[in-house]
């Protein structure tokens, strides 16, 4: 195994308590538990150790029967972020874990490759957070606020400098739009950092925690991913997630 792959942890949040789909971890698709999915595919991206960060025994049970490791976090955390950042100080107390990827727990389509691609700017030692983000094709689209938008400078071949992200329909005139996918990479010192940071002005605003980041002055590029994975948070796009993958 190289040293890159020693250094990358690829921690995914669980929690049981989700409003809109209940016990949604563990909702059967193709026969298996939703957070099985998403912690295969992070596994087939070759980039690092795959860990779920839970506050839920049953879901730590199903976790490791399947031969995955599984940490127990608090279960008043406020964002995933937070409990990643517990998980990894269980993980890996000692500091050898130089990245840290946050592989959101309710996109079990994922693509391995996007995944990869999530840490493509850190090879800028500039970056301090990286993400991933799929053109807008649909016109509708960028006027929906439950789709967020990245604003960004390009920097290179599909990559950009974020400046901004928002729910509006930004930024004006003529050129593309990128809808932002909640898949972070961060360097270890950069998690710590924004793990430490109270709410900001426009995170508050927006409901966007990456905004926080953006307003104390840490840098987030975005790599340019070819297609947006199917994120499930209502009983409809469980069964769409079947239908993609496999029925119950």
């Amino acid at each position: 195994m190289n040293a890159a792959f020693d250094r990358t942890l690829l921690i995914i949040p669980a929690r049981l308590a989700s409003t809109r789909l209940p016990n949604k971890p563990l909702a059967l698709i193709g026969g298996r538990p939703m957070i099985l999915h998403v912690a295969e595919r992070a596994t087939l991206a070759g980039v690092g150790k795959v860990a779920v960060a839970t506050d839920s025994d049953d879901i730590r049970k199903v976790v490791e029967a399947a031969g995955f490791t599984a940490v127990m976090t608090r279960a008043d955390h406020q964002s995933g972020s937070d409990r990643i950042y517990e998980a990894l100080q269980a993980l890996d107390p000692d500091g050898r874990v130089e990245t840290v990827v946050n592989v959101q727990g309710d996109i079990p389509a994922i693509e391995p490759e996007t995944v990869r691609r999530s840490l493509a700017p850190l090879a800028n030692r500039g970056v301090d957070i990286s993400t991933v983000a799929v053109v807008i094709s649909e016109a509708e689209d960028k006027i929906n606020p439950s789709i967020v938008k990245v604003i960004g400078s390009p920097r290179g071949p599909g990559l950009l400098q974020a400046l901004y992200f928002t729910r509006a329909a930004a930024p004006w005139g003529e050129g593309p739009f990128y809808h932002h996918i909640g898949l972070y990479a961060y360097r270890r010192e950069a998690l710590s950092r924004f793990v430490a940071l109270p709410p900001s002005t426009l995170e508050r605003r927006e409901s966007l925690e990456q905004l926080r980041a953006l307003e104390n002055g840490m840098r987030i590029d975005v790599a340019i991913v070819d297609s947006v994975p199917l994120g499930v948070d209502t009983p409809a796009d469980l069964e769409r997630a079947r239908r993609l993958i496999g029925p119950a």
